[in-house]
């Protein structure tokens, strides 16, 4: 494999993420980090996580931006340093989207690569001459319309399309290509899923405007940790008190949840606990105050003593910080009494109150349970809690999740989703679970769109099957002699889907089934290793001879 190829396959999924937010071809995005990071082995990519030239303006530096120093067309210039590659992406996406000098390529269709790669060169992006060619050449020599393409299918299966306009773009910065400071885009699609909210919309989202969820969603918010003692996600031998709820999120807009809060503290350093965080300070009437907290962000928009107002973006969600096991959003909640003293809440007490002022019908779910319920006076005691099976169709049906798991009409991914559900249910089935046990694996499995299978197959050392992107079933399997990794064939998908959804067999004849599919693909890796062995073997015999 190229080195070209093994940087597009590590960081095709960002470049195709990029492609759905901001509607920038994802194999124009992946050419340009290949040639701007020397396919990421460039100093400022591999010491700042830099991948596309980008310079530290003077902006990005008042607002705190780390740099590295690095001489390029001029010695000991400033160059932007991020905390993660992600990170380099979505700057390098906001740059296009703010630059007024790039408002014609948004006109183009979002798989239309040679139209935007004419169009970054004649917008000035590189000095060099034929940017262009160099670039489509990296496309095609590589095959890289190929995620263009995928971003596309999934969108026409969801119904979604692009708002291609070029009006909306605003000019952030037109002096040269280096330098646009992290800042919200302006060219967005209606349409499109994973779009962070502007502030119009938030305000269609609020009933009354004068409260908000910390993050929009229609239905819920999906918790992955609440409020309490939990094992420690960095060492599970441990306990610790969780000092707030993490929420489910993929690179969202977070907003402020009152009106008249005041920024009391930010926090841009990476290498904290909590990495980039903001708290928002609220008075209330009898002296006291109420502090939210946000943690782990990618990108903050607010400084402190700023006064927001409810529904301002004031950062993005992100991975950042030494305690985070993936991308989510840590929402604390302090209490501050009159006399100074102060006290962690659960946040979730703190979302049931502005919940029923504002009249917000969103609810808090954590394994299919409100954690609201509890906080209002107007829910009935006697709730019947969600089923394990309604709980994964919530999660698999609404967007609202943010797992990103995919929906739409095709044949293959509706197979694949098929497939993957019903390996949930079977697999929490035969372990014999209670309830709340199901749906705590459930939302697991969902969270980190892999179902273990382990417990299904006999003799396997690890086993399961995962969603990649764009709706592909991957099988990872280990049996102690071979270790098997590939995406499963339509035929493989439709075996398996039939055995799962046949209403006559038990659910240990639907094991045993899946276990046998399973034992056989991996045998037939095992083969196949075989033979190209033995074929390496005997090639290396019959150049001795020669020798």
């Amino acid at each position: 494999m190229s080195k070209n190829q093994a940087y597009a396959d590590q960081y095709a999924e960002a470049a195709m993420e990029q492609m759905k937010r901001y509607g920038i071809p994802a194999s124009v995005t992946l050419a340009q980090g290949i040639l701007e990071s020397s396919n990421g082995e460039s100093e400022l990519s591999r010491l700042g996580n830099n991948h596309f030239g980008i310079k530290a303006t003077a902006s990005w530096l008042k607002n705190g931006g780390e740099y590295l120093v690095y001489t390029d067309d001029k010695p000991n210039e400033k160059f932007c340093k991020y905390s993660s590659v992600a990170d380099s992406y979505e700057h390098h996406s906001k740059f296009l989207a703010n630059n007024q000098r790039y408002a014609k390529c948004f006109q183009l269709s979002p798989d239309d690569y040679k139209g935007w790669t004419k169009g970054i060169a004649k917008a000035g992006y590189a000095s060099g001459m034929g940017y262009a060619t160099d670039l489509q050449d990296i496309i095609e020599l590589n095959g890289l319309q190929k995620y263009d393409q995928q971003v596309m299918s999934e969108m026409k299966a969801q119904g979604k399309s692009f708002d291609l306009r070029s009006s909306s773009v605003t000019t952030r910065d037109s002096s040269n290509k280096f330098g646009s400071p992290l800042a919200a885009p302006s060219v967005r699609s209606e349409n499109n899923p994973r779009q962070a909210a502007s502030e119009e919309q938030v305000q269609d989202k609020r009933p009354n405007g004068k409260y908000s969820f910390p993050l929009l969603r229609e239905t819920y918010l999906f918790i992955t940790s609440p409020f309490g003692m939990r094992q420690d996600p960095m060492d599970k031998s441990k306990q610790q008190m969780h000092k707030g709820i993490d929420i489910r999120c993929k690179h969202d807009a977070v907003l402020a949840t009152e009106n008249g809060g005041k920024v009391v503290a930010v926090n841009q350093n990476v290498n904290t606990a909590g990495g980039k965080s903001i708290t928002v300070e609220y008075n209330r009437e009898d002296g006291s105050k109420v502090q939210t907290t946000y943690m782990h962000l990618s990108e903050v928009n607010v400084k402190v003593g700023d006064a927001v107002s409810v529904g301002q973006k004031i950062g993005v969600t992100g991975n950042t910080g030494t305690r985070t096991t993936g991308e989510h959003l840590h929402f604390g909640v302090k209490t501050i009494a009159s006399d100074g003293t102060s006290r962690d809440v659960d946040p979730s007490c703190y979302l049931a109150e502005i919940a029923q002022k504002g009249n917000i019908k969103q609810q808090a779910l954590y394994n299919g349970n409100d954690l609201l319920a509890k906080y209002k006076t107007d829910v009935p005691s006697n709730t019947e809690s969600m089923s394990p099976d309604a709980w994964m169709k919530k999660l698999l049906s609404s967007e609202d999740s943010g797992v990103g798991l995919p929906v739409g009409s095709d044949p293959i991914l509706e197979m694949a989703m098929t497939a993957f559900s019903s390996l949930m249910i079977l697999a929490v089935n035969i372990d014999n679970k209670e309830a709340e046990e199901q749906k705590a694996a459930i939302s697991q499995s969902v969270s980190e769109r892999s179902v273990d299978l382990t417990s299904l197959v006999s003799g396997m050392k690890k086993c399961s099957l995962s969603i990649g992107d764009y709706g592909r079933a991957i099988l990872t399997a280990d049996n102690g002699n071979v270790k098997v990794s590939r995406e499963l064939t339509s035929a493989e998908l439709s075996r398996l889907s039939a055995t799962l959804n046949d209403q006559g067999l038990s659910e240990e004849t639907k094991r045993l089934r899946v276990a046998g599919m399973i034992n056989s693909i991996v045998i037939s890796q095992q083969a196949s290793q075989n033979f190209e062995q033995g074929m390496q073997e005997q090639q290396g015999r019959n150049e001795s001879m020669h020798r």
